[in-house]
């Protein structure tokens, strides 16, 4: 069982970013937060690394009744998605899924809100190819 939804698209890097970032509001989910991995570890490392960013996505709703829940949850939240250029002009595009990430967590009320997740995140891959 694979631990994240992905695809890969041709494109412009930056362009894709924003394509993923509608994509994702069109199913509930704002962007709290982008990690610049690239830059980030040419910063701290000193080394180059291919273009690759992780966007925080959530989607307020599910979150909250995530919470209601499991009060910890927060710790595996936001849901990330990446965004990787390995090879110039080909964009590989991967969300966590919920569903897997959350089989650690033995709660059953949060079974559903995970799969609501996954179909959304699905939807937005999916989307995308």
């Amino acid at each position: 069982m694979s631990y994240y939804i992905t695809t890969t698209i041709k494109g412009d890097f930056n362009q894709v970013i924003e394509k993923v970032t509608e994509e994702l509001k069109k199913e509930g989910f704002g962007v709290l937060t982008t990690i610049d991995m690239k830059a980030t570890l040419k910063k701290k490392l000193d080394v180059d690394f291919h273009n690759y960013q992780i966007l925080g996505a959530c989607n307020p709703p599910n979150a909250y009744k995530a919470l209601l829940a499991e009060d910890k949850i927060g710790l595996m939240l936001p849901c990330n998605v990446i965004v990787q250029e390995k090879v110039p002009g080909q964009i590989e595009v991967a969300a966590v899924d919920p569903v897997v990430s959350m089989m650690g967590v033995k709660n059953d009320g949060l079974e559903s809100v995970a799969k609501e997740v996954r179909d959304g995140l699905k939807k937005v891959i999916d989307a995308l190819a």
